[in-house]
């Protein structure tokens, strides 16, 4: 029997290889607005990072977010990233 590929991302983070559904995407859509994507599915630029609250520290001082989505990422935005992780 095949096995079926599990996708697999690297966390902007901790740069580690993870399951897709490990990790939380971040999308940067077409019209320019960034925000959380819980489907994993939205049209965008998307960006991944663990569900730990270290990793989108690293990625918030890395400025990591902001090159992988190729856009700058207003603190507003980081802080409403940072309050959902907290209630994941």
């Amino acid at each position: 029997m095949v096995q079926k590929k599990v996708p697999q991302r690297m966390c902007v983070g901790c740069q580690e290889m993870k399951t897709k559904k490990e990790l939380l995407r971040i999308v940067r859509s077409p019209e320019g607005e960034i925000f959380i994507d819980p489907t994993g599915k939205k049209a965008g630029r998307g960006a991944y990072v663990c569900k730990a609250m270290a990793c989108m520290e690293s990625a918030y001082k890395g400025k990591r977010l902001e090159k992988a989505l190729k856009q700058s990422v207003s603190p507003e935005v980081y802080a409403q990233i940072q309050s959902q992780l907290e209630s994941l």
